[in-house]
């Protein structure tokens, strides 16, 4: 375990691990060098934590108990999540406390060190990850209660049929009266999901699934998750185009590369529906929104930066495309890969390797998948370095400023739920017939706008930060001219 290091800024010292586990929270700070430059990061625990447990304690309504039994949980390896006060008496409190932990045998450990702490009992240990997934996530519900007979014939037979006719005589309709205008589809054939890979359809349901619940709760957007199982990208292609009249976009989501690019092309040449790559188009657009405000608070410019992707995946190679529409400069890409490497050359991004990048870009972005890829002795005074794989980065943030990077976030921090929601509800509110690059340029610029001086992304729990990059996402459709003017009413 690495010594943890001391950085003093102010009249404060903050002790941040780096390399180790001993951290027992996240938290976001600035940190102020001794030559006075500002630096920022998201520091977060160096562990991988897989479970999340609901550890229920009744301790002695004492001062000091609490900050005694958070001490222990921290020294066990643990991070803490919500504390909720449960009871509370004069003898007494019940707290319910989230743990984040490695596995169960983690956990064992961490139940021995608060079972240890004076005055403190553990009452109940729950999986409400496990418990809030029973019956899946989310629902298909009336927006019409029906409670009579007349309002049943108005909802079905024989009202419908008046709404079938005038469909019927005019297509467009089906936007206004029908569900089609709110819906897109969530496809995949599970081959990339999450940090975990190739694992099938019906284990990657839960994540598709949980950006349906995103997708309604900040953008009013209905997500219909599709498993298709394909032995190619044609058969997918060709599936999704026989269910596409049911949508008004589709939402491409882990889908491995290279196939995912082959997929995306042929869904966007044959609907006339918006196709949007959420690993790609949302990716991009959260990213280049950090990179602009990672410009504005270290009082540089885009386009005076030399961008380096470390990764050309399917994320990497869609950052380094947006990045070079929005600078008209090309990105220097690195991969192992041969075929991502034409494909980069293609785009007009300039090759590299790991090495030439870390020597020489500003910024470093770096989207592979292998932890611990960059060793803090690459790290360059002053870079800004964006280590964005899930669930572990290249390099964490602490560790990259600490070798002096003047900002680095990771993937919790530059998180595609910023961008996604605002996305599909500006497109689908104009009736656009594409996601294009001025519409995720748009959003990165209002993604921004709603950052905090200091910061590099705004929360994504913010309503408001959806619905503005929801408008400048319509905004944009509108005067690159894919989109409706009149939807603009609904996103103000």
């Amino acid at each position: 375990m690495a010594a943890p290091s001391t950085v003093t800024f102010g009249i404060a010292q903050l002790r941040a691990s780096v390399g180790g586990s001993d951290s027992s929270a996240s938290v976001r700070y600035w940190l102020f060098s001794p030559d006075t430059r500002r630096r920022s990061v998201v520091a977060t625990n160096t562990t991988n934590y897989g479970l999340i447990r609901t550890v229920q304690v009744r301790n002695e309504n004492i001062p000091g108990v609490l900050g005694s039994l958070a001490s222990a949980i921290g020294s066990a390896g643990a991070n803490i999540g919500n504390i909720q006060t449960v009871h509370l008496s004069q003898s007494y409190v019940l707290r319910d406390i989230d743990v984040h932990v490695e596995d169960e045998t983690h956990l064992l450990e961490v139940l021995r060190a608060v079972g240890q702490v004076k005055g403190v009992r553990v009452t109940e240990t729950r999986d409400e990850v496990m418990d809030l997934h029973q019956g899946g996530k989310i629902a298909i519900v009336s927006r019409q209660p029906v409670a009579d007979i007349a309002m049943l014939r108005k909802v079905y037979t024989p009202g419908v049929a008046e709404i079938c006719r005038a469909i019927h005589a005019q297509p467009s309709l089906a936007r206004r009266f029908t569900s089609i205008g709110s819906t897109v589809a969530i496809v995949t054939d599970g081959t990339a999901v999450l940090g975990l890979g190739r694992i099938g359809l019906a284990p990657a349901m839960p994540v598709m699934e949980g950006k349906a619940a995103l997708l309604q709760q900040f953008a009013g957007v209905n997500g219909a998750p599709l498993l298709i199982e394909a032995s190619n990208a044609d058969e997918f292609v060709e599936a999704v185009v026989r269910v596409a009249p049911t949508y008004s976009g589709i939402h491409v989501e882990d889908v491995a590369a290279p196939a995912c690019f082959d997929i995306v092309a042929q869904l966007r040449e044959r609907l006339s529906i918006p196709v949007m790559q959420d690993d790609q188009d949302g990716t991009a657009a959260v990213v280049l929104g950090a990179l602009m405000s990672a410009m504005r608070t270290t009082g540089r410019r885009l386009s005076d930066v030399t961008i380096g992707q470390v990764g050309l995946g399917a994320a990497g190679q869609s950052v380094a495309s947006l990045l070079m529409h929005a600078t008209g400069r090309p990105v220097l890409g690195a991969d192992v890969n041969e075929d991502a490497i034409s494909r980069h050359e293609q785009q007009g991004g300039r090759v590299a390797s790991l090495d030439e990048i870390m020597a020489t870009a500003d910024v470093v972005i770096s989207t592979t998948g292998v932890p611990g890829l960059i060793g803090p002795e690459r790290v360059r005074s002053g870079q800004i370095v964006f280590a964005l794989s899930n669930p572990d980065p290249e390099i964490h943030p602490a560790q990259a400023i600490e070798a002096g990077a003047a900002l680095a976030a990771d993937g919790t921090t530059v998180n595609n739920l910023l961008g996604y929601p605002g996305i599909w509800r500006g497109a689908l509110s104009t009736q656009a017939s594409e996601i294009n690059r001025s519409m995720l340029v748009a959003a990165g610029e209002a993604l921004m706008g709603a950052t905090p001086q200091g910061d590099l992304s705004p929360t994504a729990l913010d309503p408001e930060v959806h619905r503005r990059v929801a408008y400048a996402v319509g905004r944009a459709a509108v005067e690159s001219g894919v989109g409706d003017a009149d939807g603009l009413v609904d996103l103000e």
